[in-house]
């Protein structure tokens, strides 16, 4: 066995900081658990000239990232870099020279994963990558290691703590999307420019690796249905609490016969739901599988620390492999998925008009519902002078009914606004 497994990082921000800090910090404790000293022979940097007041010396940072893939003293190659390139073919080269790898790159993973993962195996190394979806939250070994004697059928998950944030404090505050992301943004939980996180890209990167592990199937990002929470109102808020509901970004995956339903959007939870109470900047994801029945794995999803613990937990496993001359267990891709259409999805819905407050709106409403077979589960209207608000909820309907529906609704006199439509997830979680 070796003295020392020796690592080298590509990317030293947020993240790869705490990862360094770390391994400072808990030498002693894991090179016990380990079996041998984990130190850090290279870093690639951007910039050498950034202040970083890390215990690392001045000539271990390069801005040669190839270099540090190349080089005879690194053993482990950890990527924290982000984005698709460079660090997909530095990650590719890596794991080609047959040196392991530990990344936390969602992005690349949801649109490359299977070729990386295809070639860690022929290579006869790890690629290991916990800390790619929800941060600090184990749920990566779960799917891989611990249910891979059941059959999982369904994952739904906050994945995405940026919108958790802003939603819990819409509901706690009835503040409006607008306002709360301003807030978010000073004050660190969101970037200046958010579009990654409020259109769902993020939270569909991510649930298309769970569903990829949990079905042992290809989900590329690009499979995920994907709507954001820019839409969502302080208005649809107060209706959703009012029907005694939460309004989530949730990523669903699940299990459809011989098709995978693989879906993120803003969704009416009820609030028995353990999801329900995830707040603020947390994730969670709530796993059903046959044998084991429900489970749930809450935590923080993002930071440095939470990420870097991931990373960590990942560097131990694959250096105690490296010792063992061993690897961990591998990726199921069995076959190509066959993505279930959105149109075909099957739940409730809630809608929001805007009319004209007179006789005759109501029975028109419900008229066009009828004509495309959707049902109304519940119904309310709201008067205010010359104009009412009213809200419905259906039975369970097909979407693309749903969707027929509210083209219909467009045309019909008295409508002065279709102001939201959102899904109702109940029954899903029964």
């Amino acid at each position: 066995m070796a003295e020392a497994v020796r690592i080298g990082l590509l990317g030293c921000g947020t993240v790869g900081g705490a990862v360094v800090l770390l391994l400072s910090q808990q030498q002693e404790a894991i090179a016990a658990r380990t079996g041998a000293a984990i130190i850090v022979t290279r870093i690639a940097v951007r910039d050498l000239n950034r202040q970083r007041n890390l215990p690392i010396a001045d000539e271990v940072f390069t801005t040669d990232a190839q270099a540090v893939v190349d080089a005879d003293d690194v053993d482990i190659v950890v990527e924290l870099m982000g984005g698709e390139e460079p660090a997909g073919t530095l990650i590719m080269r890596a794991l080609e020279r047959g040196k392991p790898v530990v990344t936390a790159n969602k992005l690349l993973l949801a649109r490359s994963g299977h070729k990386l993962y295809a070639k860690a195996a022929t290579a006869g190394v790890d690629l290991a990558y916990e800390a790619a979806v929800a941060g600090a939250v184990p749920i990566i070994k779960p799917l891989k290691e611990s249910l891979a004697g059941d059959q999982v059928t369904r994952v739904v998950g906050i994945l995405n703590g940026t919108t958790n944030f802003i939603l819990t404090q819409m509901t706690e505050h009835g503040a409006d999307y607008s306002t709360v992301l301003k807030d978010a943004q000073e004050l660190g939980y969101a970037e200046a420019d958010p579009t990654a996180d409020v259109s769902g890209a993020d939270a569909a990167a991510k649930c298309a690796i769970l569903a990829s592990l949990a079905f042992d199937t290809i989900v590329h990002a690009d499979d995920v249905f994907t709507e954001g929470i820019e839409q969502v109102s302080a208005t649809d808020i107060s209706v959703a609490d009012r029907l005694g509901y939460v309004i989530k970004l949730v990523g669903i995956a699940s299990r459809c016969g011989e098709e995978i339903d693989v879906r993120v959007h803003p969704t009416f939870l009820p609030k028995t739901h353990p999801l329900a109470s995830v707040s603020g900047a947390f994730n969670a994801v709530f796993v059903q599988a046959e044998a084991a029945g429900d489970l749930m794995f809450y935590g923080r999803g993002a930071g440095g620390e939470p990420t870097a613990s991931a990373v960590l937990g990942d560097i131990i496993d694959v250096a105690r492999n490296l010792q063992q001359n061993a690897t961990g267990p591998r990726e199921m891709m069995l076959h190509a998925s066959n993505i279930r259409p959105i149109g075909l999805l099957q739940t409730q819905y809630y809608v929001l008009l805007d009319v004209d407050d007179q006789a005759g709106v109501l029975a028109g409403v419900a008229a066009i519902f009828g004509d495309h077979n959707v049902s109304i589960a519940q119904v309310w209207q709201e008067g205010h002078e010359d104009a009412a608000q009213l809200v419905l909820v259906t039975h369970r309907a097909q979407e693309q009914a749903l969707r027929a529906t509210v083209d219909g609704l467009r045309t019909l006199s008295g409508i002065r606004r279709i102001a939201s439509v959102m899904r109702v997830e109940s029954e899903v979680f029964a």
